[in-house]
């Protein structure tokens, strides 16, 4: 006969097992393997760690009621038996959890998907309101037009060409992702059309690692971010009289991890107010216009990445300020977008 307490140490062990097998299959293995679509990789970490468990049920089970281990029980069918069953259950265990976990994600995933939908649709809608500047249209369009009586042609119609790339992919309503080359073609154009406003121009670059440029990223990130520059970094000044060449830089590159799209919009102008830029980005209702361009894009990327974005900050006055957006990057997210 057994003892009470053997048998109860062998619940425990049991019990304990199971807990062992669905909690690595939760919180290790459907993550790191499955849901990244690495099968094969999940399928050998399952089987590890189910024979891990069943060598540790074997060897308990063996020691308390001495009928699995061979040298204590020298019946090898019902060592088999009990193996075979010990196996099978652990097979139902890891299928069952690895079941559960996929269809609480596919879940989640859905339901985020049904209120991104919402808020990015609410989102989009208001940033779009807000893009469309009349003042900026009126301006540019007057600008064209004095282009066109003083008789360069040439240069007017280089401008038209830079408003309509820009209220192309401006208006594209239904488009919350573009390539990374059209957002680049984006802000582009608008730098072209802020130029031409004065005598006096920014020097522009921007800059995409290669294996980017079809890399899908929020559309409208980088314009707001430039405007931002303009207003803030060089407003107010004449840019004859800057102490340094005026220019803007943007960047995207990918982080050391591999896991985040770097997106750095840089100028030389007066610098930020850190604390001030960080706490307009959560502010339910930012004063005035010069906290909303960067509080509407803290809330889209909230609404199409979740808290796996962020906005930073890095501040030298006149030499270099950066706004630092980290975006997660997912590899299998390209597409020839139009």
């Amino acid at each position: 006969t057994v003892s009470f307490w053997r048998r109860l140490g062998g619940c425990l062990a049991y019990f304990l097992s199971m807990d062992a097998v669905i909690y690595t299959n939760l919180h290790v293995l459907v993550p790191r393997f499955l849901l990244k679509n690495r099968l094969g990789s999940y399928v050998l970490a399952a089987i590890i760690t189910n024979l891990v468990v069943i060598t540790f049920l074997s060897v308990t089970q063996g020691l308390l009621f001495e009928v699995i281990l061979p040298v204590r029980n020298p019946d090898g069918f019902a060592t088999f038996i009990n193996t075979f069953s010990g196996i099978l259950t652990m097979g139902f265990v890891t299928a069952g959890s690895a079941a559960i976990s996929l269809f609480t994600h596919w879940l989640r995933h859905n339901l985020r998907i049904d209120q991104l939908e919402s808020t990015t649709l609410q989102s989009e809608l208001k940033f779009l309101k807000s893009q469309i500047n009349p003042h900026f249209l009126y301006n540019t369009l007057e600008c064209i037009h004095f282009q066109i009586l003083n008789g360069h042609s040439d240069t007017a119609g280089s401008m038209l060409e830079s408003l309509g790339r820009y209220l192309r992919i401006t208006l594209s309503v239904g488009q919350t992702f573009i390539s990374a080359e059209k957002e680049a073609e984006h802000v582009t154009s608008y730098m072209e059309i802020m130029n031409r406003h004065s005598r006096e121009g920014v020097h522009f670059t921007c800059h995409i690692d290669s294996h980017l440029k079809n890399c899908k990223i929020m559309k409208v990130l980088l314009q707001p971010l430039a405007e931002n520059c303009l207003k803030h970094g060089f407003g107010n000044m004449s840019l004859e009289t800057w102490p340094v060449a005026p220019q803007i830089t943007i960047s995207i590159t990918l982080d050391q991890t591999h896991t985040h799209i770097i997106i750095e919009v840089s100028d030389n102008g007066k610098g930020i107010d850190i604390p001030k830029a960080t706490a307009c980005l959560t502010e339910e209702q930012p004063e005035g216009r010069d906290h909303f361009g960067l509080n509407n894009i803290y809330r889209r990327l909230m609404a199409c990445y979740g808290t796996e974005a962020n906005i930073s900050f890095v501040s030298i006055p006149y030499l270099k300020n950066s706004v630092i957006v980290a975006i997660p990057y997912d590899r299998n997210e390209f597409s020839n977008t139009p």
